[in-house]
């Protein structure tokens, strides 16, 4: 915090004026110009999180080009795999809609049945600032309608000229390379400022071919061109991981004063991404953004506002890896499917100072979300006769599907002396939700749709989130955190309302990557989390030579939703009595409300281990991660939880070069999900080294990611459905998980000027 120190100056002039007492004749006085003293704020109850800054952001950039992978390194955090851009972060075992992902403080939500188009995905790593991680317990001001950890990235804040600078100008221009997929990316930025405005473009692409293993994964006819025509994919080839990505954003600022207006435009194309664990491919996703915000500091504290709209336009159908049915005289030309949503958001935020001890936030929200999800006719001509069942109609999967979320809340932080701190918070969200009628490629789906259309759909959910906090400091050199949270998640738009048994309708609607059909449920109540969390951090007095945190936790889940075999009594193929038992291949799902718990230990670390002259110093690095995820109505595991994993690194420092060796340990996962006949996966180590150096304005990254091209299987990968006619779900596909990357060198570069 910055103070203005008139009476410092005072306190200082009178200090050398008392040596004039008691001498007869008057000494010369001196005025000093105001002074400014900047320092730390004093820690507050703010709750146990974890701040990835812009440099090691920096670091990242030519490893990835998947935003959610520079997460990596955060305690708790753990990726499951989709896209080369799109990866879904998992924290403390809860995934996708199940956490809070602001970004600019807009809550963006997934349109796609397959949720291709994550919120993470939306920003490039080469726009990001700062990510900060709350993965046990949220504050209920930074939103609600989740019951897993927080996610809150920001871009880059804007640049004013000082005064008397004049005009300021600058930019950057990046690049990067990675062998494995032949992967490419540049970036560009630019920045034109006065003391008042500001405006800033950023820019960005990003390209990659399929990656590949370190070795043959696939068996049997997977092992070999499955496909009509010349297109091969090798033995050790993931089949659709392909990607192309641009990103573009404007960011108009004004400051006057102690206020300032902020308006980004922001528009994503990305022309294909390929989903190595879905029938389907993304054939385009063009997303557009207009964000406007103010934040405003006054005696009595902050206040901020923020309206936001985002609309989106997605499209999935095969890409060359894959087919829907092929035929020696005929291929069906593909399986369209087309989805939009917009989403419209408000936000007020008043943060006031009630007392030196007392801090008071207050707000409230609105979120109005559409979304229409519809999949065109598809079919060959034979002999004048349209052949195959995506025909005549358009299938309407979801239609008009409505989301409104109205929100306040209150919470009052408290610094009781030096050693205690509190926070306790309340949150009050309304969810509204409906949806318009739906129809069927042809005959066969009439009943099933007329059943939904008849039946009432709107729903409203009153949920209620509840924060209790404390951090207390024992000494310089130990501190202790643990609290309590309610909440509360409401069903997403597609757990309530994707409605057909059909296989194929199944199929499509598939947002867990594990390959099985899903149909949704509007009668699933809101998911009600119980969490209790307790952090000891221990370090030195100056937090800047050794430290170890240990956080373990605790979530009862109420009302957790859960997957179940779908059963209807005149159905065979689908939800038949065969698909009650069936092992050994994918199955046809619905969703139940059941009870859940998760629980689980989080241990992170480091160390100076010393320095030698003219060869640097080191220090070692650690994180170790496990969950435990149960199903306590059924009995069964949940799905995708991460096994137990550590990280070890020893980083070296000579100057501006930076150097590091990183082992990452991953132990074997057993405990699967029975009902989705999730498939186990072995341990594994990897080892991965990296070199980076600055000077003056400009950074090289070089690295080498799994040195010894080990094979492993992703733990969160999800089923292999890259390649072939992969909508058959008892087809060859079952049984193989997506692999890992095999060895790939990556360099970067970064110019600022």
């Amino acid at each position: 915090m910055n103070l203005p120190c008139r009476p410092l100056a005072a306190a200082i002039a009178l200090a050398f004026s008392s040596t004039a007492i008691g001498q007869s004749s008057p000494q010369p006085t001196t005025t000093l110009d105001n002074v400014r003293v900047s320092a730390s704020k004093v820690k507050t109850a703010d709750p146990e999180s974890t701040t990835v800054s812009r440099g090691e952001i920096a670091a990242q950039r030519a490893a990835t080009s998947d935003t959610a992978g520079l997460l990596k390194d955060v305690p708790g955090v753990s990726l499951s795999s989709a896209g080369g851009v799109s990866s879904l972060p998992s924290i403390h075992g809860m995934a996708d809609d199940r956490n809070r992902i602001k970004v600019d403080g807009m809550d963006l939500i997934s349109a796609c049945a397959n949720h291709m188009n994550s919120p993470l995905s939306y920003i490039d790593p080469s726009n990001v600032d700062s990510i900060k991680v709350y993965a046990g317990i949220s504050p209920v001001s930074l939103g609600g309608d989740s019951i897993g950890g927080s996610i809150i990235v920001k871009s880059r804040a804007p640049r004013f000229a000082t005064a008397g600078e004049g005009l300021l100008s600058g930019g950057e221009l990046g690049s990067f390379y990675r062998s494995n997929g032949n992967a490419w990316g540049v970036n560009a930025s630019a920045t034109l400022a006065s003391e008042n405005l500001s405006l800033r473009y950023t820019g960005s692409t990003a390209e990659s071919g399929n990656y590949k293993s370190a070795k043959d994964f696939k068996p049997g006819a997977l092992a070999t061109n499955t496909l009509p025509g010349d297109h091969w994919i090798a033995g050790n080839e993931v089949g659709s991981s392909a990607y192309k990505t641009e990103n573009h954003a404007l960011n108009l600022a004004y400051r006057l004063d102690n206020h300032l207006f902020d308006l980004k435009l922001a528009y994503q194309h990305i022309p294909y991404q390929g989903f190595p664990n879905q029938h389907m491919d993304m054939t385009k996703n063009e997303s557009t953004q207009v964000n406007f915000g103010y934040t405003g500091k006054f005696a009595w504290g902050n206040l901020e506002a923020r309206v936001y709209h985002e609309e989106t336009r997605h499209e999935m159908n095969f890409l060359n890896d894959k087919r829907y049915w092929y035929h020696s005289s005929f291929t069906i030309p593909g399986m369209p499917m087309n989805t939009e949503g917009k989403n419209t958001g408000a936000q007020v935020k008043a943060e006031i100072q009630l007392s030196n001890r007392d801090l008071l936030r207050v707000g409230g929200e609105y979120q109005r979300y559409r979304l229409n999800d519809w999949w065109p006719a598809s079919f060959a001509i034979v002999g004048g006769v349209p052949v195959g069942g995506m025909q005549p109609n358009t299938f309407v999967n979801i239609n008009d599907g409505q989301r409104d979320r109205f929100d306040i809340f209150g919470e009052w932080e408290a610094t009781w002396n030096a050693d205690w701190q509190t926070l306790l918070g309340a949150r009050s969200s309304t969810v509204m939700m409906d949806s318009g009628n739906v129809g069927g490629y042809n005959a066969s789906y009439t009943a099933e749709a007329n059943a939904f259309n008849n039946a009432e759909r709107s729903r409203t959910d009153n949920n209620i989130d509840l924060t209790a906090l404390a951090r207390y400091t024992a000494n310089e050199r130990l501190d202790y955190e643990g609290g309590y949270a309610r909440k509360t998640r409401s069903p997403s738009l597609y757990e309530r309302y994707t409605w057909s048994t059909g296989g194929m309708a199944m199929a499509m609607n598939n947002w867990i990557n594990d390959g099985n059909g899903y149909v949704g449920n509007p009668d699933l109540q809101p998911e009600v989390a119980h969490t209790l969390s307790f952090t000891a951090d221990w370090h030195d007095a100056t937090r800047r030579t050794w430290g170890i945190k240990v956080t373990p936790y605790y979530s009862h889940v109420d009302n957790y939703i859960d997957a179940k075999r779908c059963f209807t009594a005149a159905a065979s193929g689908t939800c038949g009595t065969a698909n009650q038992t069936a092992t050994g291949k994918f199955v046809y799902l619905t969703l139940a409300n059941n009870d859940a718990r998760l629980y689980g230990l989080d241990l992170s670390g480091f160390a100076t281990l010393g320095k030698i002259e003219g060869v640097g110093s080191f220090i070692a690095r650690g994180l170790l991660g496990y969950v435990k995820g149960e199903n306590r109505s059924t009995g069964d595991n949940l799905y995708n939880i991460m096994p137990l994993n550590a990280k070890l690194a020893l980083e070296h420092r000579l100057g501006n070069w930076t150097n590091t060796a990183e082992s990452v340990l991953v132990g074997g996962k057993h405990d699967t999900s029975q009902v989705r006949n999730e498939v186990p996966t072995s341990g594994y180590g990897l080892l991965h080294l990296r070199s980076s150096y600055e000077w003056k304005n400009v950074r090289l990254d070089l690295g080498l990611e799994n040195v010894f091209d080990k094979q492993y299987a992703l733990p969160l990968g999800g089923a292999y459905i890259g390649q072939g006619t992969t909508m058959s779900l008892g087809g060859p596909a079952y049984g193989i998980t997506v692999p890992g990357m095999g060895r790939s060198l990556y360099a970067g570069i970064n110019i600022k000027f």
